[in-house]
């Protein structure tokens, strides 16, 4: 008897990680709270890329050389050098998901000529709205970002979401809210289940395994009710991934030889 190779779902989709940039720091420093140990606890930067039946998704643009110079960060390499490892040219990008509207996820912003961008119609109006005028709610803003994605909307490539949305079969983007108002994550249905990819839902896996909170917030409520999103819309515990930490690196395969340390395949079961 003959066994036919099992065929793909049309809605499941490859789900990769990619490390762009890193900030050492100690563990206070990443917790509303402060952290009695006060231990190393770095974060690194990743955007996540989609390979599905529907194209290529990019979530998150990053951050370029220039903009990690001006805010004491380290630049790994460069985001669209890690596009182009996993075959994705990005001027060939056509759907771009950003997850919200601080300098770490939305720069870059002329990486992709072609794209449409989907973004909470809450974000867009938080990031140019009277909030702005308090330099504590401005501080993860950077104003050229936001004019970016004004003159994006106004050349008519911007799709403003309204808490859930789907964007392609097995891609939706839920509303979260918390670390910034309009903050939200991504669902991807894969072959081990529905990963969510959370970004700054929660930093660190100790932020939605601990129930703790990052500094910068704008809601602590919709923060610790949004772990409680996660956990419902992820298949499990573990297929929460969250935005900075470099454990995910160490829980996922490398997505290819010589990737190690760098680009991590979040659609395989976690090694770790």
């Amino acid at each position: 008897m003959t066994i036919e190779p099992e065929t793909p779902m049309p809605d499941t989709h490859e789900v990769y990680a990619i490390r762009y940039g890193h900030h050492p720091r100690r563990s206070p420093a990443n917790f509303i709270d402060g952290d009695p140990h006060d231990v190393l606890q770095p974060l690194d930067f990743f955007v996540w890329a989609i390979k599905g039946p529907s194209g290529v998704i990019v979530v998150d643009t990053g951050f370029d050389a220039s903009m990690a110079a001006r805010r004491q960060r380290q630049m790994v390499k460069p985001v669209g050098e890690g596009l182009l490892a996993l075959g994705i040219a990005p001027e060939t990008v056509e759907t771009v998901i950003v997850s919200h509207l601080h300098y770490d996820h939305c720069g870059n912003y002329d990486l992709f000529p072609r794209a449409r961008y989907h973004l909470q119609d809450c974000e867009m109006a938080y990031a140019t709205g009277r909030c702005m005028c308090h330099q504590a709610l401005r501080l993860p803003f950077e104003a050229e970002d936001v004019v970016a994605m004004v003159r994006k909307v106004f050349a008519g490539r911007v799709a403003c979401h309204d808490g859930e949305h789907e964007i392609v079969p097995g891609v939706s983007v839920h509303r979260i809210g918390g670390h910034s108002k309009g903050l939200q994550s991504v669902r991807v249905k894969t072959r081990r289940g529905h990963v969510m990819l959370a970004s700054d839902a929660t930093h660190l896996y100790a932020h939605v395994d601990g129930g703790r909170v990052f500094p910068i917030t704008y809601n602590v409520a919709e923060v610790v009710e949004g772990y409680e999103t996660l956990k419902r819309l992820a298949s499990s515990p573990r297929h929460i991934v969250p935005g900075h930490d470099p454990l995910v690196l160490a829980r996922y395969p490398a997505a290819g030889p010589g990737l190690e340390g760098w680009i991590a395949r979040l659609d395989a079961e976690p090694t770790a």
